[in-house]
């Protein structure tokens, strides 16, 4: 046993030596039962007078942590330790289990390439802003964001999405979920059917059941949602759609169903949330224009820097049809009064002097290159398989002729060193896509994407045989 004694510190002696000595019992640095140095012996090791050890031990005795054997010593007490993640036995299971763990190359749709993020120039950026900016500024702001940063996304975004609005329509929050939780609480208010598209992402899917909301699965196929399967005499709060690269299968909505689907909302007083969460990244023809932009009143537009840049910033926004705007602003200054005004003026900064435009130039290039990758270790391992959906995003759905992604199968192929996910998982009616499965490739280098379809290969020619 040794710990540090400092006899410059403020702190008595026999302070530090309790204090030391009852944080090795509850850490479980020391077993129950395990008996303690004597008092001689420990004074000397620690440098300091047998009174102090003396009343060290009185005092720990008293409180319960260790108990006193006639004529064999002091030992730790029973149940003086926490059996938590906490103690020492846990943590080294956890550092286990994560080097264990750490060659796995994971698939993970979704994750954006972190190590690209522009760290100098935001980090530039945060700088001279923390040192410029008034004082005001460092007080309590407009629940719904900043107005600079509101209308630096609207030019953005009827550029790039042709979004329709006004700054005043635009709400931040703290990414996609915040905006999606808040949509639901008010949209559902009389109307507690939410109609999704069939497969969807888990996340979203579970934010609406969190409220309360009965999902109604409205299939996808290859042109995306198919409006006739909207309820006529149910119609819900509001329709779900991904329709610039739907998740997971990766289509893009067709005009003739975006006009459907316009047409279905205003018949039955509904609105249609539009989720376009990865749409910047395009690598064949031009990205196709927001829902919105068709009809600003029936769509609320749903955005978040989260995939162009990073999910460490929790930067996302809302773009409202005018009615709705103070019900939200309510709303949003309950949740969480306001989001972090300093992030939001980088941002906007980011955004104004083209930095955030030069960023997703660099992103798709490399998105482009992994996703190529991806594609040709693919059709090199697996001659049969047929890639879905468009080049765009950070993620590819492979269909595999007479296979079925049990568990069983998806476990195995972890015990090989890479995680991959069925888009079985994402439907909520089960048949329709067992032989398919979902693969991210923004977060992973090109070496590592074809290690990972070669693991995938062993592993299935193993299981198999």
């Amino acid at each position: 046993m040794w710990f540090q004694i400092d006899r410059s510190n403020d702190k008595t002696l026999t302070q530090q030596v309790y204090e030391q000595l009852r944080q090795f019992i509850l850490n479980g640095d020391m077993k129950k039962d395990e008996k303690l140095p004597s008092t001689r012996e420990l004074a000397s090791s620690l440098g300091v007078s047998r009174n102090i050890v003396l009343e060290v031990y009185d005092q720990l005795v008293a409180e319960g942590y260790l108990i006193v054997r006639p004529r064999a010593g002091t030992f730790v007490a029973p149940g003086s330790l926490f059996q938590t993640s906490g103690s020492k036995e846990s943590l080294q299971k956890e550092e286990f289990i994560h080097n264990k763990n750490q060659d796995i190359i994971d698939f993970r749709a979704a994750t954006p390439a972190m190590d690209h993020f522009p760290r100098k120039t935001w980090g530039r950026l945060a700088k001279d802003i923390c040192f410029d900016v008034p004082d005001m500024i460092f007080g309590y702001q407009s629940s719904d964001g900043l107005p600079e940063l509101k209308e630096e996304i609207s030019r953005y975004i009827l550029r790039s999405r042709g979004v329709v609005c006004q700054p005043h329509q635009i709400m931040i929050t703290s990414g996609a979920t915040q905006a999606l939780s808040l949509i639901t609480e008010i949209l559902m208010r009389d109307n507690q059917n939410v109609a999704v598209e069939d497969p969807v992402t888990d996340e979203m899917r579970t934010i609406f059941s969190y409220r309360g909301a009965h999902l109604c699965p409205i299939p996808v196929d290859d042109k995306g949602i198919q409006p006739e399967f909207l309820s006529e005499e149910s119609p819900p709060g509001f329709v779900f759609v991904l329709p610039s690269h739907q998740f997971p299968m990766g289509v893009t909505l067709t005009i003739q169903r975006r006009i459907q689907l316009i047409e279905y909302a205003r018949r039955c007083n509904s609105y249609i949330v539009e989720d376009d969460y990865d749409s910047e990244f395009t690598y064949e023809g031009t990205p196709v224009h927001s829902v919105q932009g068709l009809d600003p009143e029936r769509v609320i537009y749903v955005g978040t820097f989260s995939k162009i840049l990073s999910p460490a910033l929790r930067i996302g926004y809302i773009v409202l049809p005018t009615g709705l705007v103070d019900e939200f602003k309510k709303l949003k200054w309950y949740t969480d009064r306001h989001h972090p005004s300093l992030e939001q003026l980088i941002l906007t900064r980011f955004i104004r002097e083209g930095y955030l435009d030069r960023h997703i130039r660099k992103m798709k290039r490399i998105y482009k290159q992994r996703r190529e990758a991806l594609v040709n270790s693919l059709k090199r391992h697996f001659p049969g398989c047929t890639i879905l959906g468009h080049a765009a995003g950070m993620h590819l759905v492979a269909e595999f002729p007479n296979v079925s992604f049990t568990q069983q199968i998806i476990d195995w192929v972890c015990k090989h060193g890479v995680k991959i996910y069925s888009a079985e998982q994402y439907s909520l009616l089960k048949g329709s896509h067992e032989n398919k499965i979902v693969l991210g490739y923004g977060s992973l280098s090109v070496e590592v994407i074809e290690e990972g379809v070669r693991r995938i290969k062993e592993a299935m020619v193993s299981f198999s045989g």
